[in-house]
């Protein structure tokens, strides 16, 4: 129940060419407290719940906690969100040995966003870096989803 991730802006849209899987993402946040946020979001005609706790001082990792719910009450639940439903299109791009990125390319009040984050099973974890993948940005609160769902 620990997501350990680190989180770039992306230079350009090569990803595209390597991306295996692309998902069409809303969500929305009942709570947006950085010590808890609690999210709504519906992937592809599925649902979950996710509850994610505050990031350590590298801001890699921190509580995540996620289950899938039918779908008609995460509709009933975004009518009960904050303000400010973020819309984007993930795509999945393989980053070796079992590794993944997903690149968030943000639509809505913060179109032109695009962000890639990698899970990794530690803090430590070594991962190729390709050559679309931009400055660092784990840690900084300002590309965090409950913070841009603000901005929305």
């Amino acid at each position: 129940m620990q997501e350990i991730e680190r989180k770039f802006l992306v230079k350009n849209d090569d990803y595209k060419l390597e991306a295996v899987q692309v998902y069409h993402i809303v969500q929305a946040y009942l709570n947006r407290d950085p010590q808890r946020t609690v999210r709504i979001r519906i992937k592809n005609g599925q649902a979950f719940l996710t509850i994610k706790g505050a990031s350590n001082d590298t801001g890699t990792t921190r509580f995540e906690w996620e289950t899938e719910i039918p779908l008609d009450d995460a509709k009933a639940l975004l009518d009960l969100a904050e303000p400010g439903i973020i819309e984007k299109v993930r795509y999945i791009v393989p980053a070796g040995d079992n590794l993944f990125f997903e690149i968030d390319e943000f639509l809505g009040d913060n179109e032109g966003l695009v962000l890639a984050e990698i899970e990794l099973p530690d803090e430590n974890t070594f991962f190729n870096k390709p050559v679309w993948l931009g400055e660092e940005v784990t840690g900084n609160p300002a590309y965090y989803n409950a913070q841009l769902s603000k901005e929305s």
